[in-house]
């Protein structure tokens, strides 16, 4: 992308600077998608329009898109760009999202069941309190 942006100069104000004129399309178009991908989720949890499961996947999925669009409106990433180590960046930062996401998942999913104590009353929050005395 960076090789097809084309740098023009304007005085503004006696000053000389450069303007690139796809990049600021790609900012808008960038910015627009950014407003969409956050709208939707928040209709979504706003309104209960999906079941709570099925409400937690989709964000997450819009959060991936989201990802990717600040990864090529915003950061300009692709697979020319450098001589294609900025793709392979995007490839290990992927890999580690997918990672954590799927960790932090995981141990969410798992917690409630695993740590907290069984709700059936007294006797089950003193821990064996009984058997010390």
């Amino acid at each position: 992308m960076s090789d097809q942006l084309h740098h023009a100069e304007h005085d503004h104000d006696g000053h000389t600077t450069f303007v690139t004129h796809y990049a600021m399309k790609d900012y808008a178009i960038g910015f627009v998608l950014s407003l969409v991908l956050t709208a939707i989720p928040f209709w979504l949890v706003m309104g209960h329009v999906l079941p709570p499961e099925t409400t937690k996947w989709v964000i997450m999925g819009f959060a991936a898109i989201q990802f990717v669009v600040q990864m090529i409106y915003f950061l300009h990433m692709n697979s020319k760009s450098e001589g294609g180590w900025n793709l392979m960046a995007l490839l290990l930062t992927t890999v580690l999202l997918v990672i954590v996401l799927a960790g932090s998942i995981w141990v969410m999913t798992h917690m409630n069941a695993n740590m907290m104590p069984a709700m059936g009353g007294a006797s089950d929050t003193t821990h064996g309190m009984h058997d010390m005395q």
